[in-house]
């Protein structure tokens, strides 16, 4: 009989754990309990980081892994911040609150399986369109702005939802980070950053949160719009 190897099931322990907190998340957002649900949402974001690493850690990775990790992903950063919408502003405005939602939800479907039959063909040091869990917490973390300042803001969320949709499933370059050589000459200053960054989700962690990966989301489409609008210059 055949032994398993122990070491393989632990970075899919992750990726369950981590549809396991998108499902949670789903419920949560049902029962009207937003907070709970995007600290759900991160948990998700936080077990997904770790799966890959564990695998390539542990030199564990498989086609299991990454087609699970994919079907998690939709669950935890499609699904769930697609209901959190939905039932915190999204029933407001009918079938179009839930046409958003869908729409989310299939072009994040999209963004993870354009990434899989893509990955190894392209620059490691970069992902093409907004990663879905990226978009996830930026999703989720607006939805908490407009409840934590009342701000009443939900058609400007449907729009912002249906914005970050168009990111997932764009050819805009987002930075991976994955790659990234930290050389003694930076490391020191990488790591004031990294204190820095945490003490401020640590003081404000929604507006933190919010905030900085609201400015990576934009960067990205606003250094492809420069690109695309150099490379129109150039041709005339």
């Amino acid at each position: 009989m055949k032994r398993i190897n122990l070491a393989y099931l632990l970075p899919n322990f992750f990726t369950a754990l981590s549809a396991f907190f998108g499902v949670m998340a789903i419920i949560a957002s049902s029962q009207q309990k937003f907070e709970k649900a995007f600290i759900y949402i991160v948990l998700s974001l936080i077990a997904d980081g770790l799966d890959g690493r564990v695998a390539r850690m542990t030199n564990t990775t498989s086609k299991f892994g990454v087609e699970f990790d994919s079907l998690a992903d939709l669950v935890a950063f499609g699904v769930a911040p697609a209901m959190m919408l939905f039932f915190a502003a999204g029933h407001e405005f009918g079938r179009f609150g839930a046409l958003v939602s869908g729409l989310y939800v299939v072009f994040g479907a999209i963004r993870l399986a354009r990434f899989n039959v893509t990955t190894g063909e392209l620059d490691p040091r970069y992902f093409i369109g907004l990663p879905i869990p990226t978009a996830a917490v930026v999703l989720s973390s607006w939805i908490m702005l407009d409840l934590k300042y009342e701000g009443g803001v939900s058609l400007l969320l449907e729009i912002g939802a249906l914005f970050l949709a168009f990111l997932m499933v764009s050819n805009f370059r987002y930075p991976s980070f994955k790659k990234i050589d930290f050389n003694k000459s930076v490391a020191l200053k990488v790591l004031v950053g990294i204190i820095l960054v945490a003490s401020l989700i640590y003081l404000f962690p929604i507006e933190a949160i919010a905030g900085i990966l609201t400015i990576y989301t934009f960067y990205g489409f606003v250094r492809g719009i420069l690109n695309y609008s150099k490379a129109i210059k150039k041709s005339n």
